[in-house]
């Protein structure tokens, strides 16, 4: 049967490789679509917990997660049977290693499962943020030195994932870019995606796709910076840096509102500008703009702690030995994962001035936030704190009442302007 008809007409198996913050919500997007799920993981305790009815994934809850598995996800941690899978969606970490440059250890050690459990007639997708020539480099060769003839027996591509941690967008509602290792790949995989999203825009190669994910998140670490650098521009020049941002919005066209905050975080904006100015360095290609970015968010932890150096010097204290609470501990607003947050680096750095830190976030679990080392704080009083700076915004902070508890709040968010909270104690970044 032609395999583009296949994929779109026929019922088929799909495999996941990484059960992560990617790869789980996928799984659920296929078993909405009807479609047949093998979702493998090598963590024994992640296949557990997931098989005991329990979701890791902030966007999957619990009943969606026991929806997904009444309609025929089953969890693994035997790869072999990803055989049985007719198309296998690879989604595990693309991390930086040392000195900042990528680390394709997952996606090698997932070439290598392919390699063993790999047969006719299946279709590989890459789902992983990487550099572009990852899949033709790193996936196609496994496949063929298990002696699989591309197009004729699989088919390869490229696919980025674009989940968003907290947004209310399912996978399922969010345009795929598809980019085949072939044409006839590129069609295959189209096809398949077509029965998983809302929409598929397919490119002409899986560079074209890679590149294409790699722009989407460099565009907005390019341009978080330069609201970051505003903020610094608009404080020497004592302007209100969201009156600014928000003046310059009401045009209607030509501008997109970035706001400024303490820096970067998560497992992408950090992230995927490094995997593009590696490769392009490769190619003795610059990178003026993602290294001055990079620059620039990098160091946006430092000029917070300046500032809120000033706030305090203003009120005749020194960061060292005064009470300070950090509100919001997770890399952004409403969700649960601290990790590559950059309220994580202004505590490091107010601790080695030696602040006395309190930890304040609802959504981050106690246990991560005690393994920081400072005070885990789920109530603040009077007169415990002398300075509350929110580093994250969650909605579910009464920031009201956060202002009646501390002598002065330093909101390197701009939610009390948003909120339209007037607090005479409240200092912006």
């Amino acid at each position: 049967m032609d395999p583009v008809a296949r994929f779109r007409d026929e019922a088929w198996t799909a495999g996941v490789i990484g059960l992560g913050y990617v790869g789980l919500p996928l799984a659920v997007a296929a078993a909405d679509a009807g479609l047949d799920v093998i979702g493998f993981d090598i963590s024994d305790a992640r296949v557990r917990a997931l098989e005991g009815g329990h979701s890791h994934v902030g966007d999957v809850s619990d009943a969606e997660l026991a929806t997904a598995v009444s309609r025929g996800v089953r969890f693994t941690t035997d790869a072999s049977e990803l055989s049985k899978a007719d198309a296998i969606f690879i989604a595990v970490p693309s991390p930086l290693g040392r000195n900042r440059q990528p680390d394709t250890s997952f996606i090698e050690s997932a070439a290598k499962t392919l390699a063993e459990v790999a047969r006719p007639g299946q279709l590989i997708s890459l789902e992983s943020t990487t550099y572009p020539g990852t899949t033709e480099e790193i996936i196609v060769p496994a496949l063929e030195a298990a002696g699989l003839v591309l197009d004729r027996d699989v088919f390869v591509c490229f696919s980025p994932e674009r989940v968003d941690p907290g947004n209310t967008l399912r996978t399922a509602d969010i345009a795929k870019v598809v980019g085949g290792v072939t044409p006839l790949s590129g069609e295959v995989a189209a096809a398949a995606y077509g029965r998983l999203v809302v929409s598929v825009h397919q490119v002409s190669t899986a560079r074209a796709a890679e590149l294409t994910k790699l722009l989407e998140n460099t565009y907005r670490a390019v341009n978080i910076a330069l609201a970051n650098e505003l903020a610094q521009i608009s404080h020497a020049f004592d302007v209100d840096v969201w009156e600014v941002v928000d003046a310059a919005a009401t045009k209607p066209f030509g501008f997109q509102a970035f706001y400024p905050g303490p820096g970067v975080g998560g497992h992408c904006i950090p992230l995927d500008p490094q995997y593009l100015a590696w490769r392009a360095r490769e190619k003795q290609v610059t990178t003026r703009f993602i290294d001055v970015a990079e620059d620039i968010n990098v160091h946006m932890p430092d000029w917070v702690v300046e500032r809120i150096r000033d706030v305090l010097n203003e009120r005749g204290l020194a960061v060292n030995g005064t009470s300070i609470l950090l509100v919001g501990m997770a890399y952004k607003r409403n969700i649960s994962d601290d990790r590559e947050s950059p309220s994580v680096d202004v505590m490091h750095r107010l601790g080695r001035l030696g602040g006395r830190l309190g930890l304040l976030d609802p959504l981050v679990d106690p246990d991560t936030l005690a393994r920081h080392g400072h005070e885990v704080v789920t109530e603040v009083t009077p007169s415990t704190w002398d300075l509350a700076v929110v580093l994250t915004d969650h909605d579910g902070l009464d920031y009201t009442a956060l202002a009646a508890q501390v002598p002065v709040v330093f909101d390197t968010r701009g939610v009390y302007r948003r909120r339209g909270v007037e607090a005479a104690n409240v200092v912006l970044l």
